[in-house]
C-alpha cells in the first residue's frame, strides 16, 4: 500500500484540489467519505465536492458539546446545498461510563482523561462513520500546527486501514478565506471572534494575535499533544 500512496503523491504533486478530488471521487465512487467539522477548510471542501455532483458520504461528528455556532453553520450549510449531512453521535453507554469515570469536566485533569473523552465523543463515532469506506477526505493543512507539518496529500491510516486524502494540505489560511469570500460560503461565526480552530466548546478558546492557529485548542496542554486522536499517524 505504501508504494501506492507514494505513487499518488508523485502523480498529484502539482495538481489542484479540484483535480485531486475529481480523480479520487471518480475512482472510489461509493467508497469515499468526507468528515466535516464545519471549520473554514471543511466549508471549502464541501463546496468543491458538491460542485462535482459527487457521490461522497459527507458526515459530521456531533460530540454533544459543540458550540451553538457550529450547529448554526451546519444548518446553513444544509440549506445552502439542499442536503442533509449525516450526523454520528457517541454511544449512550459510552457517555454514561465516561461520566462515571471522570465526571463532566474530567478532561481538564490529565492528557489521559482528555484523550478518553475524545475517544468516546469523536474517535468511536468516526470509526462507525468510516465503516465500508476506502478513502477518507479531511480538511487538514500543513500550516495548521506543529503536529501537522509533515502531512502529505495522500496518506494511509494504519489504524483505520484506509486512504486519507488531504486536498488542502498545502493551502495557506489566506487561500482558504479567499475561497470562502469569493464563493460566499457560510462559515462559523466564532471565526470572527478570534477562533481559527473550533472543536468542543469546553476545549476551545479564542487566541491572541500572532498565536498558532490551534493555540486555542486544549490550551492547557503542550503543543505537541494537541490532537484528539483522529489524525495521529501510526508508527
Amino acid at each position: 500500500m505504501q508504494a501506492e500512496i507514494t505513487a499518488y503523491n508523485r502523480k498529484f504533486n502539482n495538481a489542484s484540489a479540484e483535480e485531486v478530488l475529481e480523480y479520487f471521487i471518480a475512482n472510489y465512487s461509493g467508497r469515499i467519505g468526507f468528515s466535516s467539522s464545519f471549520g473554514a477548510e471543511d466549508q471549502v471542501l464541501t463546496d468543491l465536492i458538491l460542485k462535482q455532483n459527487a457521490q461522497v458520504n459527507i458526515f459530521t461528528l456531533d460530540t454533544g458539546r459543540l458550540p451553538y455556532e457550529t450547529y448554526e453553520v451546519m444548518d446553513k450549510t444544509n440549506k445552502k446545498y439542499g442536503i442533509t449531512i449525516d450526523v454520528y453521535t457517541p454511544e449512550r453507554s459510552d457517555l454514561e461510563a465516561l461520566y462515571k469515570s471522570q465526571g463532566v469536566n474530567g478532561f481538564y485533569e490529565s492528557i489521559e482523561k482528555r484523550k478518553a473523552c475524545c475517544h468516546v465523543r469523536k474517535i468511536a463515532p468516526l470509526q462507525r462513520a468510516l465503516q465500508g469506506l476506502d478513502v477518507w477526505i479531511t480538511g487538514l493543512r500543513q500550516s495548521q500546527s506543529v503536529t501537522r507539518g509533515n502531512l502529505e496529500l495522500v496518506e494511509f491510516d494504519q489504524q483505520l486501514q484506509l486512504i486519507k486524502l488531504n486536498p488542502l494540505v498545502l493551502w495557506s489560511e489566506e487561500e482558504v478565506w479567499n475561497y470562502i469570500q469569493q464563493h460566499h460560503l457560510p462559515y462559523n461565526a466564532l471565526h470572527d471572534k478570534g477562533y481559527p480552530s473550533i472543536g468542543c466548546a469546553p476545549c476551545t478558546r479564542a487566541i491572541a494575535v500572532g498565536e498558532d492557529v490551534r493555540a486555542g485548542r486544549w490550551w492547557w496542554e503542550e503543543p505537541e499533544h494537541k490532537e484528539c486522536g483522529l489524525h495521529i499517524k501510526s508508527a
